[in-house]
C-alpha cells in the first residue's frame, strides 16, 4: 500500500502497517493454495473409497467361531459384529444418544466440526494445555475404518480428509449407519446389534432409552466404562449420556428422571471355563494350518462339551484340597475330546494338561513292560520278586515286603519295583527310553537305573498319547484338536486327516501289555478305577505323595489324571489309585456311556522266533526236509543221523517208578531249577511256565500281595 508526500507523489507504506498487508497478502495466497490442495485431496480420496456396500461387507478385523464336534458354538474371538441393522431398523432413542454425546452438530457439519476445533483451540490457550479436539461422528468412521488410533497431526489431517470426502459420498443416514453398525462398544462387540446381545441378551432393535444411554456412553472408553468390567461406571457414565441429550433437547426432562439406570437387567457374563484350557492350547495351531488371512473363520474342534464337563467335573470333585488336577482323554484317533488344565480357568489359565513337568512314578512302568514284553518276556514268566541293588541302587518296594518268585502279570498288578528294576537290567534303560520316544514322550529322559520307576519328568497329554498307542493295538497316536477350518461362507480351509500308518510295536506286544494293564484294574493298584465294562490302565505315584496318576483306556476312549500341587510339595494320602484313578472311573463312566462294550484283544500271537521247541510245527511233509550234518553237507532226505520218525507208532512204555519224583510227574510239576533273577539277553535262560494263570478279565480275588503305591 502507498501513501502521498507533501509533492503529492506516491511513497510506499512502511513499518508495521506494510508487514501487515504483506502477512494478509500471503496468507491469502497460502490460503488459496491449501483451499485447492484440500479440494483436489478430498477428490482423490472420494474416488478411492468404496462403495456403500464394500463398507458394509468389511469388517475391523478377524472373527474366528470356535465350535465343538457336534457343531455348537463353543466362544468367539475377535470382533463380534452381530447382525447389521439399517439405519431405519436402530432405534431412534439409539441414534438420539450417539448423536447427542459424541457429535451435536452432526447434522450441519461437512465431516469435521469447525466450531468444534476453535471451541478446543480457544479452549487450549486460555487452559494451557494441549489442543483437544473431539471427533465428529465421520472421523470416528474414517479412523475406525481406514486408519489407526495413533496420535499424531498427520493421521490427524488424513482423517480430516477422509471426513470430508466421506460426507461427500455418503449421505449423512448413510454414515450414521455404518457408524452404528462398526463402532467398538468393548468386550470384542462392534455395533449396536453386538452390543445389544452381548450386555442385555438381546438384539440392536429393541433398545429402552436406559439402555441406548448405556451403550451410547461406552464409546468414549469401552474398556473402563463396559457393564462386564464396571457396571457402576457404565450407570454413571450413562447418566451423563442422559443429560447431555436433555441439554440438546432430543428427551424431556421427564423422559431423563424416568429412565431407570437401576433397573437395568445385564445379560449374565459367561464365565471363563475349562474349555479355554482347550482353546488355549488348539487355536495357536491355526498359524500352522492355514495361510494368514483377515476374513472370519470358523474352526470345528474335537471337543465333545458333555465329556468336557464331565471331566471338569470329575477333576473338582476328586482333588484333595489345595492341590490341581489335569485331565486329557483321546478318542481312539487322537481326537481330543476332553481338556481340563486345573480346577479353575479364571484362577489360574495355566495349562497343567499340556505344559507342566512332572514325574510319572509306577506309570511310566509302562515303557519298561513294553521293552520286556517286545525282548521276549510274555505275562506268564516267573520273575523274582527280592531285593536287588544295581549300580548301587537298591530299589525297594512299599512297606518293604517281598513276594518272591512271581508272574510278570502279577509283578506289573502290584507294580513292583525290584522287578521293574531287574527288566531295566535285563533289557537296558537305553531301550526303555526308545520306547518312550516311540510312543511320544517329548521330554527329556534320563537312562540311569531309577529311571524304570518314573524319575523323568512328562507331561500329561504325552502320557495320555502313549497310552493310546497301546490302545490301538501298536499304531502311533498324534493328539489333535482342530478338524476343519472353514470361512464364514463354508469354504474349506483346512481339513484333518489322521495318519493311522506308523506301527510303533507288533500286535503281540501290545496284547501282552493290555493284557497286564487289565490286571492291574481287576486285581492290582487300579481297583478303584472300575466302570463295569473292560477297563485297562496303570497308577502312578512319585515318592512323597508329591503326585499322583491314573492313566487308562476302554471302548477307544483313553483318559489320563493327574493330581499334585502347583509347588510339588507332599500331598498326604494323595496315591495314583485313590483320587485320580476316583476321577477317572467318574469321567470314564460318562465318556463311555453311549459306546458298546468291548472285550480286550489279550491273546498272545507270538512271534515264531519266541515259540519254545515243543511248540514249533512242521509245515509240509517230512520227505520235503534236506537235512545236513555238522559239517553242512545234505545227508539222505527225510532221514537224518538219529531223527526220529514222526509217523513212527511210540515206543512201550516201561512201568512207572514208585520213586520220590512220581507225584510231580503225574501232576505234570517242572522240577528244573528255577529262573535266574536277572535275564541275560545272550543266552536267554530257558522260560518257566506256571500252572495255567487265571483270565484277567476273572474278577476273583487274587493272591494277597501288598503292592508298591501301599493299595
Amino acid at each position: 500500500m502507498a501513501v502521498k508526500n507533501k509533492g503529492g507523489r506516491a511513497q510506499p507504506a512502511s513499518g508495521p502497517r506494510l508487514w501487515f498487508w504483506r502477512t494478509v497478502k500471503i496468507g491469502s495466497a497460502v490460503a488459496l493454495v491449501g483451499l485447492i490442495g484440500l479440494i483436489v485431496a478430498v477428490m482423490t480420496v472420494m474416488g478411492s473409497l468404496p462403495s456403500f456396500q464394500d463398507m458394509k461387507s468389511s469388517p475391523n478385523g478377524q472373527m474366528i467361531l470356535v465350535k465343538a464336534a457336534d457343531g455348537t458354538e463353543i466362544m468367539q474371538l475377535g470382533p463380534s459384529f452381530g447382525e447389521w441393522l439399517d439405519i431405519e431398523d436402530i432405534p431412534d432413542v439409539m441414534k438420539d444418544a450417539m448423536v447427542s454425546v459424541e457429535d451435536r452438530r452432526y447434522a450441519y457439519h461437512p465431516g469435521v466440526d469447525p466450531i468444534g476445533i476453535g471451541r478446543a483451540i480457544y479452549n487450549s490457550v486460555a487452559g494451557g494445555g494441549r489442543v483437544r479436539a473431539t471427533s465428529t461422528i465421520t472421523q470416528q468412521l474414517a479412523r475406525n475404518v481406514f486408519l489407526s488410533n495413533s496420535r499424531s497431526y498427520t493421521r490427524k489431517i488424513r482423517e480430516g480428509v477422509l471426513a470430508l470426502a466421506l460426507e461427500r459420498k455418503f449421505s449423512k443416514d448413510q454414515i450414521l449407519e455404518l457408524y452404528l453398525n462398526k463402532v467398538y462398544f468393548g468386550g470384542g462387540a462392534y455395533g449396536v446389534d453386538s452390543a445389544a446381545r452381548k450386555f442385555f441378551n438381546h438384539d440392536g432393535t429393541d433398545l429402552s432409552l436406559a439402555e441406548a444411554a448405556i451403550i451410547a456412553g461406552l464409546v468414549k472408553a469401552p474398556s473402563r466404562y463396559s457393564p462386564t468390567a464396571d457396571t457402576e461406571a457404565a450407570l454413571g457414565r450413562a447418566g451423563v449420556v442422559l443429560a447431555v441429550m436433555q441439554d440438546v433437547g432430543t428427551i424431556t426432562p421427564a423422559q431423563a428422571a424416568g429412565a431407570d439406570l437401576q433397573g437395568v437387567e445385564f445379560a449374565a457374563e459367561k464365565g471363563q471355563n475349562s474349555v479355554r484350557y482347550f482353546t488355549d492350547w488348539a487355536l495357536p495351531q491355526l498359524d500352522t494350518l492355514i495361510d494368514d488371512n483377515g476374513e472370519p473363520i470358523v474352526v470345528w474342534t474335537t471337543l465333545d462339551l458333555a465329556m468336557q464337563r464331565a471331566g471338569t467335573e470329575a477333576i473338582q470333585a476328586n482333588v484333595p484340597r489345595g492341590t490341581q488336577g489335569a485331565l486329557v482323554s483321546l478318542d481312539r484317533d487322537g481326537a481330543v475330546r476332553a481338556m481340563v488344565g486345573g480346577t479353575d480357568y479364571v484362577t489360574s489359565n495355566y495349562n497343567r494338561a499340556t505344559s507342566a513337568l512332572r514325574q510319572p512314578g509306577s506309570a511310566w512302568k509302562l515303557f519298561v513292560y513294553l521293552a520286556a514284553l517286545e525282548s521276549g518276556y510274555t505275562p506268564e514268566d516267573i520273575v523274582t520278586d527280592a531285593p536287588v541293588t544295581i549300580g548301587g541302587w537298591s530299589p525297594r518296594n512299599s512297606g518293604g515286603s517281598y513276594a518272591g518268585d512271581i508272574t510278570l502279570r502279577t509283578a506289573f498288578a502290584y507294580s513292583k519295583n525290584t522287578v521293574a528294576a531287574r527288566i531295566g537290567e535285563d533289557v537296558g534303560t537305553s531301550t526303555i527310553a526308545n520306547m518312550a520316544r516311540r510312543f511320544g514322550i517329548t521330554t527329556p529322559i534320563t537312562t540311569l537305573p531309577s529311571m524304570v520307576l518314573g524319575s523323568s519328568e512328562v507331561r500329561v497329554i504325552d502320557m495320555v498319547r502313549a497310552f493310546a498307542g497301546v490302545s490301538s493295538g501298536g499304531v502311533a497316536i498324534a493328539p489333535y484338536g482342530i478338524t476343519k477350518v472353514t470361512t464364514s461362507d463354508g469354504e474349506v480351509l483346512y481339513q484333518h486327516e489322521a495318519d493311522m500308518s506308523q506301527v510303533l510295536v507288533p500286535p503281540h506286544v501290545t496284547a501282552g501289555m493290555t493284557d497286564l494293564l487289565q490286571t492291574a484294574v481287576n486285581v492290582g493298584t487300579g481297583r478303584a478305577a472300575q466302570i463295569g465294562r473292560p477297563v485297562a490302565g496303570k497308577t502312578g505315584t512319585t515318592n512323597s505323595n508329591k503326585d499322583g496318576w491314573f492313566l487308562g483306556f476302554s471302548s477307544g476312549i483313553t483318559t489320563g489324571v493327574w493330581m499334585g500341587r502347583d509347588d510339588a510339595r507332599a500331598v498326604g494320602g494323595l496315591q495314583g489309585g485313590t483320587a485320580p484313578a476316583r476321577a477317572f472311573a467318574q469321567y470314564m463312566r460318562v465318556a463311555v456311556a453311549k459306546r458298546k462294550v468291548e472285550p480286550f484283544d489279550t491273546e498272545l500271537v507270538l512271534p515264531e522266533w519266541q515259540l519254545e521247541p515243543d511248540d514249533e510245527a512242521y509245515f509240509g511233509s517230512p520227505d520235503d526236509v534236506i537235512f545236513i550234518d555238522e559239517n553242512g553237507n545234505p545227508i539222505e532226505q527225510g532221514r537224518g543221523p538219529d531223527v526220529p520218525d514222526p509217523f513212527a507208532p511210540p515206543p512201550l512204555q516201561q512201568p512207572e517208578q514208585l520213586d520220590d519224583n512220581f507225584i510231580d510227574r503225574a501232576l505234570g510239576r517242572d522240577s528244573a531249577p528255577q529262573r535266574p533273577q536277572t535275564r541275560q539277553a545272550e543266552p536267554r535262560p530257558p522260560v518257566r511256565r506256571p500252572p495255567p494263570a487265571p483270565n484277567p478279565q476273572d474278577q476273583r480275588v487274587a493272591p494277597v500281595l501288598r503292592d508298591d503305591e501301599g493299595q
